[in-house]
């Protein structure tokens, strides 16, 4: 598997350590508040777990399953939920959970979902974000990583569901997945 990769780009610490930031941005921002924590599977799965378990609030946990990539490297645009969340948001605190920002398409339509839901509030944490990318005028409100237009996975996130299970991020060889 390590063959197929072309650079590691955040390392286990650097991820420990920048979730431990993103935590503590949580706990200041919802303190005296039970928000609903909710993960975006399967990407973010990885990131959700370690990133609520160093948050101090008390939150509850919920997940969402959407889709707008399948097999490609590509976001079709159009945003599939798979399997919807348990819990009524209506008058809650959303904080939604995501493993990356590319277009921003999946990250719009679900702020859109949660609001006409009826949240109280929307806030978004991802791992990374590739603003470079952007194709809707959306950003998430706290970013652990920024980085470029590379093909990357690990920590959770896939291609064609391999490399989830890397405890790093890393840049995916061109002719892996062209």
């Amino acid at each position: 598997m390590n063959g197929d990769l072309q650079k590691i780009l955040f390392d286990e610490q650097e991820i420990k350590n920048e979730i431990g930031r993103a935590a503590a941005w949580l706990d200041e921002r919802f303190n005296g508040k039970n928000p609903v924590a909710v993960c975006v599977l399967k990407g973010a799965a990885m990131f959700f777990c370690d990133l609520v378990r160093a948050v101090k609030t008390d939150v509850q946990l919920d997940f969402i399953t959407v889709s707008s990539y399948g097999s490609s490297t590509e976001s079709s645009g159009k945003i599939n939920i798979l399997s919807d969340l348990s819990a009524d948001v209506k008058g809650r605190d959303v904080i939604l959970v995501e493993d990356i920002v590319d277009s921003g398409n999946t990250l719009f339509a679900l702020q859109n979902l949660f609001l006409k839901r009826g949240a109280k509030s929307f806030t978004s944490v991802t791992l990374l974000d590739k603003p470079s990318r952007r194709k809707t005028d959306v950003c998430a409100d706290y970013s652990c990583f920024e980085i470029g237009d590379e093909f990357i996975v690990g920590y959770g996130l896939d291609y064609a569901q391999k490399y989830r299970n890397l405890p790093y991020i890393a840049v995916l060889k061109r002719e892996i997945y062209t």
